[in-house]
Protein backbone atom coordinates (compact mmCIF):
# COMPACT_ATOMS: atom_id res chain seq x y z
CA UNK A 1 0.00 0.00 0.00
CA UNK A 2 1.14 3.13 -1.00
CA UNK A 3 1.48 5.84 1.71
CA UNK A 4 -1.44 7.00 3.10
CA UNK A 5 -3.03 4.64 0.55
CA UNK A 6 -2.65 7.25 -2.34
CA UNK A 7 -3.05 5.77 -5.88
CA UNK A 8 0.19 7.46 -7.12
CA UNK A 9 3.62 8.55 -4.87
CA UNK A 10 3.11 12.14 -6.24
CA UNK A 11 1.24 14.66 -4.29
CA UNK A 12 0.32 18.20 -5.83
CA UNK A 13 -0.03 21.01 -3.27
CA UNK A 14 -1.80 24.66 -3.75
CA UNK A 15 -2.14 27.43 -0.78
CA UNK A 16 -4.93 30.12 -0.71
CA UNK A 17 -6.02 32.58 1.09
CA UNK A 18 -9.61 33.52 0.67
CA UNK A 19 -9.93 36.96 0.76
CA UNK A 20 -12.66 38.86 3.17
CA UNK A 21 -14.95 39.76 -0.11
CA UNK A 22 -14.98 36.64 -1.62
CA UNK A 23 -16.14 33.83 0.81
CA UNK A 24 -17.66 31.96 -1.76
CA UNK A 25 -14.98 31.06 -3.71
CA UNK A 26 -13.72 28.57 -1.04
CA UNK A 27 -15.84 26.25 -1.53
CA UNK A 28 -15.65 27.46 -5.25
CA UNK A 29 -12.34 25.76 -5.49
CA UNK A 30 -13.98 22.88 -3.87
CA UNK A 31 -16.12 22.05 -6.61
CA UNK A 32 -13.73 23.49 -9.24
CA UNK A 33 -11.13 20.92 -8.07
CA UNK A 34 -13.06 17.97 -7.65
CA UNK A 35 -14.22 18.29 -11.69
CA UNK A 36 -10.35 19.41 -12.26
CA UNK A 37 -9.51 15.49 -10.92
CA UNK A 38 -11.28 13.95 -13.91
CA UNK A 39 -8.04 15.31 -16.05
CA UNK A 40 -5.36 14.38 -13.01
CA UNK A 41 -3.94 11.53 -12.10
CA UNK A 42 -2.13 13.08 -8.66
CA UNK A 43 -3.87 13.83 -5.39
CA UNK A 44 -3.93 17.76 -4.77
CA UNK A 45 -3.71 18.87 -1.51
CA UNK A 46 -5.42 22.05 -1.40
CA UNK A 47 -4.47 24.09 1.93
CA UNK A 48 -6.43 27.10 2.86
CA UNK A 49 -7.46 30.15 5.13
CA UNK A 50 -10.13 32.48 5.53
CA UNK A 51 -10.55 35.83 7.46
CA UNK A 52 -13.04 35.35 10.70
CA UNK A 53 -15.86 33.46 8.74
CA UNK A 54 -18.63 31.16 10.80
CA UNK A 55 -18.92 28.36 7.56
CA UNK A 56 -22.61 27.34 7.99
CA UNK A 57 -23.57 23.18 7.28
CA UNK A 58 -26.86 22.71 4.90
CA UNK A 59 -28.43 21.37 8.31
CA UNK A 60 -28.43 25.28 10.03
CA UNK A 61 -31.22 26.27 7.53
CA UNK A 62 -33.23 24.27 9.92
CA UNK A 63 -32.57 26.54 12.68
CA UNK A 64 -35.75 28.00 13.85
CA UNK A 65 -34.36 31.73 13.49
CA UNK A 66 -31.67 31.05 11.19
CA UNK A 67 -31.74 35.23 11.22
CA UNK A 68 -31.06 35.94 14.49
CA UNK A 69 -28.04 33.36 14.30
CA UNK A 70 -26.64 34.88 11.89
CA UNK A 71 -26.72 38.31 13.55
CA UNK A 72 -25.04 36.55 16.56
CA UNK A 73 -22.40 35.83 14.34
CA UNK A 74 -22.36 39.43 13.11
CA UNK A 75 -22.29 40.68 16.67
CA UNK A 76 -18.99 38.73 17.14
CA UNK A 77 -17.21 40.13 14.10
CA UNK A 78 -17.13 37.51 11.85
CA UNK A 79 -19.06 36.96 8.82
CA UNK A 80 -20.82 33.62 7.32
CA UNK A 81 -21.48 31.55 4.43
CA UNK A 82 -23.81 28.78 3.92
CA UNK A 83 -21.50 25.99 2.06
CA UNK A 84 -22.80 23.07 -0.38
CA UNK A 85 -22.38 20.06 2.29
CA UNK A 86 -24.31 18.78 5.23
CA UNK A 87 -22.72 19.29 8.73
CA UNK A 88 -23.03 21.81 11.24
CA UNK A 89 -21.12 25.19 11.60
CA UNK A 90 -17.23 25.92 11.87
CA UNK A 91 -15.55 28.49 12.54
CA UNK A 92 -12.60 29.86 9.72
CA UNK A 93 -10.30 32.67 10.63
CA UNK A 94 -6.29 33.16 10.66
CA UNK A 95 -5.96 30.80 13.50
CA UNK A 96 -7.69 28.16 11.51
CA UNK A 97 -6.17 25.93 8.85
CA UNK A 98 -8.50 24.10 5.78
CA UNK A 99 -6.68 20.96 4.48
CA UNK A 100 -8.62 19.16 1.59
CA UNK A 101 -7.13 16.33 0.42
CA UNK A 102 -8.32 15.56 -3.32
CA UNK A 103 -7.95 12.07 -4.89
CA UNK A 104 -9.17 10.45 -8.21
CA UNK A 105 -11.77 7.49 -7.22
CA UNK A 106 -9.70 4.14 -7.73
CA UNK A 107 -11.40 0.48 -8.76
CA UNK A 108 -13.08 -0.04 -6.50
CA UNK A 109 -13.73 3.10 -4.81
CA UNK A 110 -11.64 3.99 -1.38
CA UNK A 111 -14.32 3.65 1.42
CA UNK A 112 -15.70 6.44 3.67
CA UNK A 113 -13.75 5.35 6.30
CA UNK A 114 -10.89 4.32 5.07
CA UNK A 115 -10.63 7.96 3.08
CA UNK A 116 -11.25 9.11 7.14
CA UNK A 117 -8.62 6.85 8.15
CA UNK A 118 -6.18 8.63 5.31
CA UNK A 119 -6.73 11.70 6.88
CA UNK A 120 -6.15 11.16 9.98
CA UNK A 121 -3.11 9.15 9.53
CA UNK A 122 -1.46 12.31 7.70
CA UNK A 123 -2.68 14.28 10.87
CA UNK A 124 -1.12 12.36 13.15
CA UNK A 125 2.32 11.81 10.83
CA UNK A 126 2.50 15.83 10.78
CA UNK A 127 1.70 16.02 14.73
CA UNK A 128 3.92 13.28 15.84
CA UNK A 129 4.24 14.61 18.93
CA UNK A 130 0.74 14.70 20.19
CA UNK A 131 -1.22 11.48 21.30
CA UNK A 132 -4.39 11.66 18.56
CA UNK A 133 -7.85 10.10 19.07
CA UNK A 134 -11.08 9.68 17.36
CA UNK A 135 -14.25 10.10 18.18
CA UNK A 136 -17.03 12.41 18.74
CA UNK A 137 -16.78 15.32 20.67
CA UNK A 138 -20.41 15.26 21.76
CA UNK A 139 -20.22 19.21 22.92
CA UNK A 140 -17.67 20.66 20.51
CA UNK A 141 -18.88 22.52 17.60
CA UNK A 142 -19.58 20.22 14.60
CA UNK A 143 -19.32 16.81 16.35
CA UNK A 144 -18.61 13.95 14.42
CA UNK A 145 -17.12 10.37 14.41
CA UNK A 146 -13.74 11.15 13.16
CA UNK A 147 -13.58 14.17 15.41
CA UNK A 148 -9.42 14.25 16.07
CA UNK A 149 -8.74 14.90 19.80
CA UNK A 150 -5.87 14.90 22.26
CA UNK A 151 -6.80 14.43 26.12
CA UNK A 152 -10.25 14.67 25.13
CA UNK A 153 -10.10 17.80 23.57
CA UNK A 154 -10.91 18.54 19.77
CA UNK A 155 -8.28 19.95 17.58
CA UNK A 156 -10.24 19.05 14.23
CA UNK A 157 -12.85 17.40 12.23
CA UNK A 158 -13.06 15.91 9.31
CA UNK A 159 -15.93 15.65 6.53
CA UNK A 160 -16.11 14.75 2.54
CA UNK A 161 -17.24 14.84 -0.85
CA UNK A 162 -17.52 12.93 -3.40
CA UNK A 163 -18.28 12.99 -7.20
CA UNK A 164 -18.56 10.13 -10.06
CA UNK A 165 -14.56 10.46 -10.33
CA UNK A 166 -12.94 11.88 -7.52
CA UNK A 167 -12.83 12.15 -3.74
CA UNK A 168 -12.17 15.36 -1.60
CA UNK A 169 -11.46 14.90 2.22
CA UNK A 170 -12.21 18.07 4.46
CA UNK A 171 -10.07 19.13 7.57
CA UNK A 172 -10.20 21.85 9.89
CA UNK A 173 -7.45 22.26 12.00
CA UNK A 174 -7.17 24.54 15.16
CA UNK A 175 -3.47 25.53 14.92
CA UNK A 176 -3.83 28.85 17.03
CA UNK A 177 -5.67 31.60 18.73
CA UNK A 178 -8.57 31.47 21.28
CA UNK A 179 -10.17 28.63 20.78
CA UNK A 180 -13.09 28.90 23.95
CA UNK A 181 -14.05 32.29 22.15
CA UNK A 182 -14.45 30.39 19.06
CA UNK A 183 -16.58 27.40 20.50
CA UNK A 184 -18.55 30.51 22.33
CA UNK A 185 -19.45 31.91 19.26
CA UNK A 186 -20.81 28.77 17.84
CA UNK A 187 -22.97 28.11 21.23
CA UNK A 188 -24.43 31.95 20.74
CA UNK A 189 -24.83 31.48 17.15
CA UNK A 190 -27.47 28.17 18.25
CA UNK A 191 -28.88 30.32 21.08
CA UNK A 192 -30.24 32.48 19.15
CA UNK A 193 -31.29 30.34 16.17
CA UNK A 194 -33.21 28.12 18.42
CA UNK A 195 -34.90 31.17 19.62
CA UNK A 196 -36.34 28.70 22.67
CA UNK A 197 -37.38 26.18 20.58
CA UNK A 198 -36.89 22.47 20.54
CA UNK A 199 -34.24 21.30 19.50
CA UNK A 200 -35.37 18.84 17.38
CA UNK A 201 -32.71 18.38 15.17
CA UNK A 202 -30.29 17.82 17.35
CA UNK A 203 -28.24 21.37 17.20
CA UNK A 204 -24.80 20.68 19.16
CA UNK A 205 -25.03 22.01 22.83
CA UNK A 206 -21.36 23.59 22.74
CA UNK A 207 -19.09 23.71 25.68
CA UNK A 208 -16.24 26.14 24.53
CA UNK A 209 -13.86 24.11 27.05
CA UNK A 210 -13.90 21.04 24.78
CA UNK A 211 -11.88 22.46 22.19
CA UNK A 212 -8.14 23.37 21.91
CA UNK A 213 -5.54 23.94 19.24
CA UNK A 214 -1.98 22.60 18.50
CA UNK A 215 -0.28 25.60 19.75
CA UNK A 216 -2.02 25.77 23.46
CA UNK A 217 -0.87 21.54 23.39
CA UNK A 218 2.78 22.14 22.08
CA UNK A 219 3.27 25.20 24.30
CA UNK A 220 4.37 27.05 20.99
CA UNK A 221 3.13 29.90 18.82
CA UNK A 222 2.76 27.95 15.70
CA UNK A 223 1.28 29.85 12.54
CA UNK A 224 -0.69 28.18 10.01
CA UNK A 225 2.35 28.46 7.53
CA UNK A 226 4.67 26.27 10.39
CA UNK A 227 1.50 24.13 10.48
CA UNK A 228 1.42 23.43 6.32
CA UNK A 229 5.00 22.74 6.23
CA UNK A 230 4.31 20.11 8.98
CA UNK A 231 1.81 18.45 6.67
CA UNK A 232 4.56 18.59 3.61
CA UNK A 233 7.08 17.34 5.85
CA UNK A 234 5.20 14.39 6.50
CA UNK A 235 4.51 13.77 2.79
CA UNK A 236 8.04 13.87 2.22
CA UNK A 237 8.99 11.54 5.28
CA UNK A 238 6.49 9.20 4.01
CA UNK A 239 8.25 8.75 0.46
CA UNK A 240 6.12 10.89 -1.64
CA UNK A 241 6.98 13.05 -4.25
CA UNK A 242 5.69 16.86 -3.26
CA UNK A 243 5.15 19.50 -6.39
CA UNK A 244 3.40 22.61 -7.22
CA UNK A 245 4.24 23.74 -10.63
CA UNK A 246 2.32 21.70 -12.73
CA UNK A 247 -0.85 22.79 -10.75
CA UNK A 248 -0.05 26.24 -10.32
CA UNK A 249 -0.06 26.37 -14.40
CA UNK A 250 -3.04 23.99 -15.28
CA UNK A 251 -4.74 26.62 -12.36
CA UNK A 252 -3.98 29.29 -14.88
CA UNK A 253 -5.31 28.19 -18.01
CA UNK A 254 -8.74 29.65 -18.79
CA UNK A 255 -10.71 26.17 -18.90
CA UNK A 256 -10.04 25.90 -15.34
CA UNK A 257 -10.59 29.36 -14.37
CA UNK A 258 -13.88 29.90 -15.98
CA UNK A 259 -14.94 26.80 -14.44
CA UNK A 260 -13.46 28.12 -11.00
CA UNK A 261 -15.76 31.47 -11.75
CA UNK A 262 -18.70 29.48 -12.61
CA UNK A 263 -18.70 26.84 -9.42
CA UNK A 264 -18.08 30.55 -7.24
CA UNK A 265 -21.02 32.10 -8.87
CA UNK A 266 -23.14 28.79 -8.43
CA UNK A 267 -22.38 29.07 -4.65
CA UNK A 268 -23.13 32.81 -4.23
CA UNK A 269 -27.00 32.13 -5.98
CA UNK A 270 -27.22 29.36 -3.44
CA UNK A 271 -26.94 31.59 -0.24
CA UNK A 272 -29.84 32.02 1.61
CA UNK A 273 -31.24 35.71 1.81
CA UNK A 274 -31.43 36.93 5.47
CA UNK A 275 -32.94 40.11 6.91
CA UNK A 276 -30.09 40.43 9.34
CA UNK A 277 -29.82 43.99 10.04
Amino acid sequence: MLPFALPTTTIQTLTTSIPADQKNLAFGYTNALLDLMAQQSHPILHFWDMQPTVILGLKDKRLPDLAAAVRQVQGHGYDWVLRNSGGLAVVADPGILNVSLFSPLTTPPISVDNAYEQMMALVRAAWPELTIAHFEVTHSYCPGDYDLSVNGQKIAGISQRRSPHALVTMLYLGVNGDQAARGSLIRDFYQAGLAQQPNQWGFPDVDPATMTTTSQLLGQDLSLADARQRFLNACQDAGLTVTHQELAARLTQPDFTERLDHATAQMRRRQPRLTTE
